[in-house]
Parts: C-alpha cells; sequence; structure tokens
C-alpha cells in the first residue's frame, strides 16, 4: 500500500507542478519510467508477499482472533468462566 500511496502522490505532484516532480515529462522515452517505478515495486511486494505465504498467515492470525473474540464474548453472554480454567476434578 505504501508504493502505491508513493505512486499516486508522485503523479499528483507532476500534474500540480510542485518541485523538480513537476518537470518531468510523460514521453515513453522521457521520463515515464519514474512513474511506474512505485507501482512495479508494489506488484512485486504483493507477488513476494502471496508467494511467501505472509498474506494467508496474516488472514489466518485475524479468523483465529476473531474466533476467540466471539468465543468469549459467547461465554461472557452465558454467565460462564471466559478464562478458560477447567477445574481439576477430585478422585
Amino acid at each position: 500500500m505504501f508504493f502505491i500511496i508513493v505512486g499516486v502522490l508522485v503523479i499528483a505532484l507532476n500534474l500540480l507542478g510542485i518541485g523538480p516532480i513537476g518537470a518531468w515529462n510523460w514521453d515513453f522515452t522521457g521520463d515515464v519510467w519514474k512513474f511506474t517505478v512505485p507501482f512495479i515495486l508494489a506488484a512485486l511486494w504483493w507477488a513476494w508477499a502471496d508467494k511467501s505465504g505472509l498474506n494467508k498467515r496474516r488472514e489466518i492470525e485475524k479468523m483465529e482472533a476473531r474466533k476467540q473474540n466471539r468465543r468469549t464474548e459467547n461465554l461472557a453472554a452465558m454467565g460462564l468462566d471466559t478464562r478458560a480454567r477447567r477445574k481439576a476434578k477430585k478422585r
């Protein structure tokens, strides 16, 4: 997401004519490659994150947190112990 924000910011600065970025041209043989670098880096980051499993791990962690919160809320609504400690059975 960071690279996308940087890319949009670079384009906005160019269109508004602010700073040295405002002097870049849009010719294919000119400075257009400078506008595409953040978007290419974003695509590479997303490809790496998907291939390494980073996105899947984050998704699983979010699902586990939601499941735990739902369980805690349900136990509290029923008036049960939410700390999930079981009392030892005496023999």
